[in-house]
């Protein structure tokens, strides 16, 4: 048995406007050749010739519009698997590719900021009330990022617990601000039953002069991150690889 694919079944369906247009031609020179014979069939055969016409138009216009769907569905398509490719399934925040290549283009042109942030005994909150009540905290403290942050920067899901902030043009103090802004939001956000509880969240800052590749400022800001889990959690702990020195918030 023989298969025929969808577009071959639809294109086999649609009129051949070519062949319409090239028998309509041959109808309008036949009339033009006997408009002399008479007059009164040159009338009719000009008016079936104006209606098949008007019929040929209502075709046309119908497959354009037709065209202009099918090319409307497919860029709406591929904007929604471009969204899946670059997106957090769960949160809707960047997810580890994106955020990769939105902080290497930032990179490239500007001093940009990097904050890592990881929730604080976090595998306790799975064990304790179950991966749907994780879910639940993973998506309050993306919306506390998403308060805090607005259009200064990209929030991006880095795996699990994990997620990181990219800040463009941010320098040391601006970023320091808006990280400990970041870890307050968590901090006082009150999670729903059945977690019922205050979550906190650990973070590290590192900020990076323009040509600094991803490994790099990632690797920074991720050791900073380690000394605040170290430090006793709920901290922010800051890279600055100008200054060669560290220094840490205490909360």
């Amino acid at each position: 048995m023989v298969s025929t694919s969808p577009s071959d079944a639809s294109s086999s369906d649609e009129p051949d406007l070519f062949q319409s247009e090239s028998e309509a031609l041959e109808k309008a020179r036949a009339i033009r050749a006997n408009a002399d014979a008479d007059a009164e069939k040159y009338r009719l055969a000009l008016g079936e010739l104006i209606g098949y016409f008007e019929r040929l138009m209502r075709e046309t216009r119908r497959l354009i519009g037709r065209s202009d769907r099918a090319e409307r569905e497919m860029h709406a398509l591929t904007q929604q698997l471009q969204y899946r490719a670059t997106h957090d399934a769960l949160t809707g925040v960047f997810n580890r590719s994106a955020v990769i290549e939105q902080t290497s283009k930032a990179l490239r042109l500007e001093r940009t900021a990097m904050v890592l942030l990881d929730i604080d005994e976090f595998k306790k909150v799975n064990d304790d009330f179950g991966h749907p009540a994780g879910d639940a905290v993973i998506l309050g403290v993306v919306d506390c990022l998403r308060r805090v942050v607005g259009e200064r920067g990209a929030i991006g899901r880095i795996g699990g617990e994990e997620f990181t902030v990219v800040l463009p043009r941010h320098d040391l103090t601006d970023a320091l601000q808006l990280a400990e802004s970041m870890r307050s939001a968590i901090c006082r956000h009150l999670f729903a039953p059945p977690v019922n509880r205050r979550i906190t969240a650990s973070f590290g800052v590192s900020v990076n002069a323009v040509g600094t590749d991803f490994d790099t400022g990632y690797g920074l800001a991720d050791a900073a991150l380690y000394r605040a889990k170290r430090g006793g959690r709920n901290r922010v702990e800051i890279a600055d690889p100008q200054l060669a020195s560290v220094s840490s918030i205490d909360r």
